[in-house]
């Protein structure tokens, strides 16, 4: 692990993969971290560094990264300045972005700000956004305040009673991974990392339409918190965009593949 000093926080990095293709920096999820995504893997980021660079970040409030002092600095698009940060302090000019959930609007936000400088955005299960925002940010606050008054134990409550998205439907290791991670949280960490995606939104849509960059959108089903609307949405309004949507764990499985030869072509 390594870290580097973007806007008066520590982030933590580390970097896997190496050759001659463009590099693939990569965010994670709300509540979750590089050693979170360790134990529960969407993707093989191996297989992806067989011929570049893949950077993975802990963002401002996660994992070993600083905290968030103010709910404003968990924000998605304050997160893309941090993300940007890193990547200018690394010294990469062009890139591939991609992430999931949290990590896939940050992505979308921090390509607006870089421009031409983004090769292909890679972006799973992208949350709730524009009009389907607000009851995930009302959710959201109640759960940063069970947090403050009782602590984590209603949410692993919550979470036991809630079924899983599809492709994990039948797996009781979903629900136990999810609960070791809340389990393992910091409560002030993750009642201010709450509040902070509280105050998140996708870009407006006509921003995101102006993004250029070739990307593929990888979503599930069965999750009201990254809803298939918001993955169709995006295929609609990016100029270049390739939707695929998982229902069941052979679909899920393939999304590496999917990656590595989208990767491939761009």
């Amino acid at each position: 692990m390594a870290t580097v000093s973007v806007r008066g926080c520590e982030l933590a990095y580390d970097e896997v993969g190496s050759g001659d293709r463009l590099p693939f920096v990569w965010g994670h999820g709300l509540t979750s971290s590089r050693a979170d995504e360790a134990r529960l893997p969407l993707l093989d980021l191996d297989r992806v560094g067989d011929d570049r660079l893949v950077v993975r970040f802990d963002a401002r409030g996660h994992g070993e990264s600083g905290d968030i002092a103010d709910p404003a600095d968990g924000d998605w698009a304050a997160l893309a300045l941090d993300e940007i940060g890193l990547i200018d302090r690394l010294g990469i000019d062009r890139l591939v972005l991609g992430g999931a959930s949290m990590g896939a609007a940050t992505a979308l936000h921090a390509a607006l700000g870089l421009g031409d400088r983004v090769d292909a955005l890679v972006l799973l299960i992208p949350p709730t956004g524009w009009e389907t925002r607000r009851a995930q940010v009302e959710l959201y606050e109640q759960m940063a305040s069970i947090v403050d008054t009782a602590g984590i134990e209603p949410l692993l409550a919550g979470l036991r009673a809630t079924p899983p998205p599809d492709p994990f439907v039948g797996d009781d290791g979903w629900t136990k991974r999810r609960a070791a991670t809340l389990h393992a949280a910091d409560p002030s960490r993750l009642a201010a990392a709450l509040r902070g995606a509280g105050c998140a939104d996708l870009p407006d849509r006509d921003r995101i339409a102006s993004i250029s960059a070739p990307t593929l959108v990888l979503a599930w089903t069965g999750d009201p918190g990254h809803p298939t609307s918001t993955a169709h949405e995006l295929g609609a309004l990016l100029a270049d965009c390739h939707v695929t949507i998982a229902s069941s764990a052979a679909d899920l499985g393939g999304w590496t593949d999917l990656v590595v030869a989208f990767l491939a072509d761009h």
